[in-house]
């Protein structure tokens, strides 16, 4: 008989001190990870978020940002097969997106 700890994987979240999208725009940013959940707080119609793992460069550091941006979101898990890669997130007019 299997053990449930044997095959289950726990759900952990993910290390990193917590940043501002709007102080890490611009810059060169190593995306380690996502996570994309539902959101219980439904601004703007979206419906999920997502926590996004990333080190500066030239460091080892864990960062963590919170965004209920739909593109970031949609990047994220269209390219979580890639990471980690390096992004630069810019801000243009109202929505964010990496670049």
């Amino acid at each position: 008989m299997k053990r449930f700890s044997d095959f289950a994987e726990a759900a952990t979240p993910l290390e990193g001190t917590k940043k501002k999208l709007d102080d890490i725009l611009n810059r060169d940013l190593i995306i380690c990870n996502c996570k994309v959940s539902e959101s219980k707080y439904n601004e703007n119609g979206c419906k999920e978020y997502a926590i996004i793992q990333f080190k500066e460069e030239n460091s080892d550091e864990l960062f963590v940002v919170f965004t209920g941006s739909k593109v970031l979101i949609e990047q994220c898990e269209k390219n979580k097969d890639m990471m980690p890669f390096i992004v630069v997130i810019k801000k243009i007019n109202k929505y964010y997106t990496f670049n």
